[in-house]
């Protein structure tokens, strides 16, 4: 567990990040992902938003997470099997009172390791550019992932980034 500096400087623990698995059911759930979607809306250029909607985060080959600190919901993330050896990151989304707080790399940490287990050699994501993104590339580079080429249905603009990471 690390710590954080309170308004006042004093240093307080963090709390504890449970990562659950979800089937996207629940009301509270929902209102994430729409925020998570008017959140890209409004950080990207008309036409080139590529998060999934709830219908698509419920296919088989889709497992997603939410993160909760006791009975409130903080953040959530998905695993996209795109073949039997490479899976994608997807709808990373931390909410804004739980920002820079470690609930992204918790999040993360639940995909690695999940992909791990599943056998990929390698995890690939797509995102986009400018001052909304730069936390996640903070993220994302930490967890060494490197530029990588266009893949599946992508169109590469100027707004968008291609990520890749191997897995050990």
């Amino acid at each position: 567990m690390g710590s954080d500096r309170t308004p006042d400087g004093a240093t307080s623990r963090r709390a504890p990040i449970e990562i659950r698995r979800d089937d996207l059911s629940s009301d509270e759930v929902r209102a994430l992902i729409a925020e998570h979607l008017a959140g890209m809306e409004s950080s990207s250029p008309p036409g080139q938003v590529n998060a999934l909607a709830i219908a698509a985060l419920r296919v088989p080959a889709v497992t997603f997470w939410t993160g909760w600190i006791g009975d409130e919901l903080v953040g959530c993330g998905a695993l996209k099997e795109l073949d039997p050896r490479t899976g994608e990151v997807k709808s990373m989304r931390t909410r804004a009172a739980h920002l820079r707080r470690g609930v992204g790399q918790a999040v993360l940490d639940e995909i690695l390791r999940t992909a791990r287990r599943r056998g990929y050699e390698r995890l690939l994501l797509e995102t986009g550019t400018g001052p909304a993104f730069e936390p996640a590339h903070a993220l994302y580079r930490r967890n060494g992932f490197e530029r990588t080429e266009r893949f599946g249905d992508y169109v590469a603009t100027d707004f968008n980034v291609f990520l890749a990471r191997a897995l050990a």
